[in-house]
């Protein structure tokens, strides 16, 4: 049925405009000098008639009470009567209302916008361009209610200022040019909502919607800013009022679920329908986070709703704070504006018979202390009144022009101009997107302490505020479901402990994830982290892998047990050296002594001294100095060893050549040949040596490539050409005696220590042969205590071969030590 305005043919009068079908009558009305439309679902259910199409349908029948859209009416009456008293504003003009009610249906709606642009009349005369019923329409409460109206109203440029619909699609200029709110678009509220959800740390949450624009628009907007946030939705359902069938799979959906946080974008009527199916499912425990189209609405109330809601979280609309609406709304509104028994007009009698259920509210105060949008109502009608106080130019002494017309474009600009402040103290102005700017109050379900259900405002949320203080919670204040204090948990999986990353599960939302260990030389120092860092390089990842630390340094140290050995051996052979040397000071003067020539065998107990004491250097942490000292007196002394060997070898050698008839090969090679051949070869290692330090010394340095979690503090050798010519010249020295020595082997046993010098250079050349392949294969400070012990080992060597046959003869055997037994022929 729907109301249309005509052309028709009244007998043979001319045209004129006329109503197609039956009038739409206003619920509450009062006729002023200008008018202000409202449209509200003062009650909340329809019964829409069978249409068989043979006959004419029956008016649609409206039944449940809603209470808190009947105050959004009554807080209207409530302002214009107001600014009906006020001097001020609008001084000398009256302001009617036409308030209709579209009982929560689309259809009503479309009926109820005809009505007020139309008004009710029959016929409105032969032009049908007049001036329409109202000046403005206040509502209506629905988002997709209010679509329909400013669709319908925005050719004609009739301005609609809603008090709750929300929805971000209702920004658009282009498509609602004449569309004001006094509420923040849910752009705010969505992305709130995903804050909010982030800062409990709820990552795994699910979400239900009104399958209508309201919900549909607030969702995705919300889900899009849950994904920024880091919060997966573990499932999106939404169902219509009118698909109970969609409600029974989504109460299914939630039961089967395991997020236990539930972010439900819906009018209070869909959140009604769910509420009564979760009671009798009985599913309780789950934490709700709602918007402010419910989360305050008393509608939810009931003995059994606490069981399931208990707990909730959500924006709301701040509480209403204007002197006098209370006394108005339970006393003066049914005195003066609502007063059915005492009515004769038929059309108005009837209509108080169809809506004798409002009588029932009569001194019902119960809600009034919780009123949130009538402040918004409020402000809507002080817009409109100041709005059109400029157009008709009013001043408090000369009142307003009557004679300028008010037209609804007029009024939609002035609407846009308009900046004033409520006797609350609260400023009112619309922004390029004719919202206001969002402010909301963080509520929670709470059981007062006589029992019943109360709002408790926990937080605050400002979007005029700047970042970091627009959103404040007492966390401390808040009651979770169960009337516990503690946090609930919902999470996909847990989190990853620092020393973890997290790997994404195959097919699943990025919130749900396994822990794996990070590897060796990698930490995470933060939980949940998504990747490990490598340490730098000198740092290695402790056991828990969530903090570097220093890489142990490992070096041959003087005390560990090690070092302590290798001291004591190389200490032990220094006073073995020096007790040699004081045998032979000692018995210098005897046989023996003179006869092993004393000089090259004091000059090779120095040596033998110097070659101990070398081990020493290379003891200890590694330094620039001691890098270098170490491998050159290595060098230098094990030559100076070795030359004084070669020398020995070389004097027994000539001895016996000399001995023979007519050779006088000993003047060639006296004392003075002797030593001069042992300074000669000394000086061609350090000539090496001093090139070697020239070109490119040995330096310390830190090996991180042989471990991963140690350093190893080792002396490079700068130049390997440079240790190798060291090594291989003393080689070729010690082959070269040991080779004369072996020649030597078989001369009288009694004067003849050669055969002692061939063990000794078989043991030297042995141990440093059989060193560089351990030398190459050992790591770390082995390699160190390896060349250690090669020095030791062929010190020894030396010293036991060459040394130990002549002290046990000047020691035990002293009876041995003569001129005779020396030249004595086997």
């Amino acid at each position: 049925m729907r109301l249309l305005l005509a052309f028709g043919a009244v007998e043979d009068e001319a045209p004129v405009c006329q109503i197609l079908g039956s009038s739409e009558f206003p619920l509450l009305s009062k006729e002023g000098e200008v008018m202000i439309g409202g449209a509200f679902s003062i009650h909340s259910k329809i019964s829409q008639p069978p249409l068989s199409f043979t006959e004419k349908p029956t008016r649609l029948t409206c039944s449940s009470v809603n209470l808190r859209e009947f105050r959004f009416a009554q807080t209207m009456i409530f302002a214009i009567e107001e600014i009906n008293r006020s001097d001020f504003l609008l001084p000398n003009i009256s302001i009617g209302y036409r308030i209709y009610d579209n009982c929560a249906s689309t259809l009503s709606s479309m009926r109820v916008v005809m009505a007020l642009m139309n008004g009710d009349g029959w016929t409105v005369g032969k032009s049908c361009s007049g001036q329409s019923a109202v000046h403005a329409i206040i509502g209506e409460s629905e988002s997709s209610s209010t679509i329909v109206l400013s669709r319908m109203t925005g050719p004609f440029n009739m301005p609609v200022i809603s008090h709750s619909a929300t929805c971000e699609c209702l920004s658009s200029r282009k498509e609602f040019p004449s569309f004001f709110r006094t509420i923040a678009s849910d752009l705010y509220q969505s992305r709130a909502l995903a804050q909010l959800v982030k800062h409990f740390g709820w990552t795994w949450v699910g979400a239900v919607n009104s399958d209508s624009d309201y919900g549909n628009n607030g969702m995705a907007i919300f889900l899009a800013a849950a994904q920024e946030e880091g919060v997966c939705v573990e499932y999106r359902e939404k169902f219509h009022r009118a698909e109970p069938e969609k409600l029974l799979k989504v109460v299914e959906v939630i039961q089967k679920s395991t997020a236990r946080v539930i972010v439900a974008f819906m009018a209070h009527v869909e959140m009604n329908n769910l509420l009564e199916q979760l009671t009798l499912q009985n599913i309780t425990g789950r934490q709700f986070i709602g918007v402010e189209a419910w989360i305050t609405a008393d509608s939810l109330v009931t003995p059994a709703s606490f069981n399931v809601l208990g707990g909730s979280l959500g924006f709301a609309v701040q509480k209403a704070n204007i002197s006098g609406l209370e006394e108005f709304l339970i006393k003066d509104f049914w005195e003066t504006d609502f007063k059915c028994n005492e009515t004769n007009n038929m059309a108005d009698a009837a209509n108080c018979k169809e809506n004798h259920d409002l009588t029932e509210l009569k001194d019902y105060d119960d809600d009034v202390a919780e009123l949130r949008y009538s402040s918004n109502i409020y402000k809507a009608i002080y817009a409109v009144a100041n709005s059109l106080h400029r157009i008709l130019k009013c001043s408090h002494s000369q009142g307003c022009d009557k004679t300028v017309k008010a037209l609804p474009l007029q009024v939609v600009e002035s609407l846009k101009q308009v900046n004033f402040t409520i006797k609350n103290g609260e400023q009112v102005w619309f922004d390029n997107t004719g919202a206001t700017v969002a402010q909301y109050e963080v509520v929670n379900w709470q059981r007062g302490i006589n029992g019943s259900i109360q709002f408790k405002p926990v937080g605050y949320y400002d979007a005029s505020l700047p970042p970091g203080r627009k959103f404040v919670l007492k966390n401390e204040d808040i009651m979770w479901p169960g009337e516990i204090r503690e946090l609930p948990v919902s999470v996909c999986s847990e989190s990853c402990r620092p020393g973890t990353r997290k790997v994404l599960q195959k097919g699943k939302p990025v919130c749900c994830y396994d822990c794996i260990p990070c590897a060796e030389g990698e930490i995470s120092n933060t939980t949940d982290s998504n990747g490990c860092k490598k340490c730098p390089e000198e740092y290695w990842s402790n056991q828990n892998r969530d903090a570097c630390i220093l890489k142990k340094v490992e070096y041959l140290s003087f005390t560990e047990v090690m070092g302590v050995v290798l001291v004591f051996f190389t200490l032990f052979g220094v006073v073995l050296t020096l007790s040699v040397a004081t045998i032979f000071l000692i018995n210098k003067d005897t046989p023996l002594v003179r006869a092993n020539n004393s000089e090259l065998s004091f000059l090779l107990l120095f040596s033998l001294t110097l070659c101990f004491l070398c081990s020493l250097t290379f003891i200890g942490r590694p330094s620039e100095w001691s890098c270098m000292l170490r491998h050159t007196a290595f060098g230098i002394t094990f030559v100076l060893c070795v030359s004084c060997v070669l020398g020995k070898t070389m004097v027994v050698l000539m001895a016996f050549r000399a001995s023979l008839p007519g050779s006088n090969v000993m003047k060639w090679f006296g004392p003075t040949q002797q030593r001069l051949s042992v300074l000669v070869f000394t000086l061609i290692q350090v000539l090496i040596c001093i090139i070697w330090l020239k070109i490119k010394p040995p330096f310390p340095f830190k090996n991180m490539n042989h471990y991963e979690d140690m350093i190893i503090l080792e002396c490079a050798l700068g130049s390997p050409i440079g240790f190798w010519a060291v090594l291989v010249y003393i080689g070729l020295l010690a082959i070269l005696c040991f080779i004369l020595a072996f020649l030597a082997r078989k001369l009288p046993d009694n004067f003849n220590e050669a055969k002692f010098i061939t063990f000794s250079m078989l043991i030297f050349c042995a141990v440093w042969i059989t060193f560089i392949p351990a030398y190459v294969s050992s790591p770390g400070k082995f390699s160190v205590a390896v060349e250690i012990f090669a020095i030791l080992a062929s010190s020894y060597g030396i010293l036991l071969c060459i040394f130990a046959p002549k002290c046990f003869i000047l020691v035990l055997k002293p009876e041995l030590n003569t001129k005779k037994h020396l030249i004595g022929k086997t």
